[in-house]
């Protein structure tokens, strides 16, 4: 038996692949294929299995985290997660404390919901993809009706009860030319102040991109073809790498001027954890290796990740008489978590911004290199664009945190250059917009910083 202690995320999906909703780039509702004939309801013999091996599993950390997805796991109905709650209680170790998170699309959510996941502490993330338009664009019911009502009203609910939450928007082709109006909208409007941003990229095959074009993978019909890592090709609905990497810019731009310490972009975090120093922190998609980041099926099967929920990525099941500890140690599980830094192009290992990057996911590395070489990501122009452009400021805020001073210092030194701009300079962002016309329109009052040769 392995005795290692190494943390790691298992995101448990108690409604499998099921969810009320048939948004058209959710790859994982065709995982309803791997289980013909399941009730899709994680019953109470996995359940418990789950919370007792999780908790045995970190014995020494002071916070064990239970983060539930789907599908929409709010399926499962209240009982299920207070019956979870009680078990938590019976198995929780000296020392442990425990932090629940569910992720959801909010349609559902009533006051019963509201009140039990504000008095049980839980961390809710709400998918939301921007204003009303944008949202709905792909994100609708299995009867082809708009969602962003009961999305907006589920939140209410959320919000009025005091729960805790953040916000996952994916940058699609209905948003990604809009990133300002989508930040806006989700802090402004919505009061978000976690935020994350998951591009959207269906990758397909050539043969499948026309059904992928027609129907969308919330179609009943397509699901019948199960999603896998596969092909060269993107739908339409995917966004370009050209236009991840603007939309990060353009936020960011935003972002660190008027909301930074306020504000806090899931991106922007892990981008500053690296050019601190740390490799496996944030966004897994980012970290040097992967493998710390499982998924749990409703009937107890353990994957390698939840973009790999395909019969070669199963890696055990919690009732094959192993600990998940031994499961997440395993060898097939270890190798696929190095494979991502062992299989770089020689591109991207001489890339100056792959300590920042590491490849991205290996899900979307399907291009080739320059020289061509296999293994290229699909966004790589977007990622470099992306992480070149705030090299100077994540290297001063770096600066600043090795000086023990707060980060958002550089707030101020933004103020002290933006107020040598003129309207019709252009703007800092390298967008076709001037200045005065683009990020200068919202320039906030903030002294500059007194002058220190070390932040030139």
């Amino acid at each position: 038996m392995s005795t290692a202690r190494r943390v790691f995320q298992l995101m448990a999906k108690p409604s499998g692949a099921i969810c009320n909703l048939d948004c058209d780039y959710c790859f994982f509702l065709s995982k309803e294929q791997l289980y013909p004939g399941s009730p899709f309801r994680m019953d109470d013999e996995v359940l418990s299995r789950y919370v007792e091996q999780l908790l045995a599993a970190h014995p020494d950390q002071e916070e064990v985290t239970f983060a539930f997805q789907g599908g929409e796991p709010t399926l499962m109905g209240v009982d299920f997660f207070a019956r979870c709650l009680q078990l938590q209680r019976e198995h929780r170790r000296p020392g442990q404390t425990i932090l629940n998170t569910i992720q959801t699309n909010a349609t559902l959510v009533d006051d019963t919901w509201a009140r039990f996941l504000a008095d049980n502490d839980f961390l809710v993330g709400v998918s939301i993809d921007g204003p009303r338009e944008m949202h709905d664009a792909y994100r609708r019911d299995k009867g082809g009706k708009a969602t962003f009502d009961r999305v907006i009203a589920g939140l209410d609910r959320l919000r009025e009860a005091g729960v805790e939450w953040n916000a996952l928007t994916t940058v699609n082709a209905a948003n990604a030319d809009h990133p300002l109006e989508v930040y806006s909208f989700l802090t402004e409007e919505l009061g978000a102040q976690y935020l994350q941003f998951i591009p959207i990229v269906e990758r397909v095959t050539e043969e499948m991109l026309p059904l992928a074009e027609q129907q969308g993978w919330g179609s009943r019909n397509h699901r019948s073809v199960l999603y896998t890592q596969t092909g060269t090709a993107v739908t339409s609905r995917s966004v370009s790498p050209q236009q991840y990497g603007r939309f990060l810019i353009d936020v960011f731009e935003h972002w660190v001027r008027n909301d930074i310490g306020d504000v806090y972009v899931s991106m922007f975090d892990t981008t500053l954890a690296h050019f601190v120093g740390y490799e496996n922190v944030g966004l897994c998609v980012h970290a040097r290796t992967c493998g710390q980041a499982l998924a749990l099926e409703h009937n107890g099967d353990v994957y390698s990740c939840d973009h790999y929920v395909e019969p070669d990525y199963k890696i055990g099941n919690l009732a094959d008489g192993r600990s998940l500890l031994e499961i997440v140690d395993s060898a097939p599980q270890q190798a696929f978590g190095q494979a991502k830094l062992t299989t770089l192009p020689k591109y991207c290992r001489e890339c100056d911004v792959r300590f920042a990057c590491n490849g991205g996911c290996p899900k979307d590395r399907f291009l080739t290199t320059p020289d061509g070489e296999p293994g290229l990501h699909y966004l790589c122009q977007g990622y470099q664009a992306f992480f070149r452009h705030v090299d100077k400021p994540m290297r001063l805020m770096t600066s600043f945190l090795r000086q023990e001073r707060d980060a958002g210092e550089i707030r101020g030194w933004y103020a002290a250059r933006d107020a040598k701009r003129r309207p019709d300079d252009p703007c800092t962002c390298a967008g076709p917009q001037p200045w005065g016309r683009c990020h200068g329109a919202a320039v906030p009052d903030v002294p500059p910083p007194p002058s220190d040769p070390r932040s030139s």
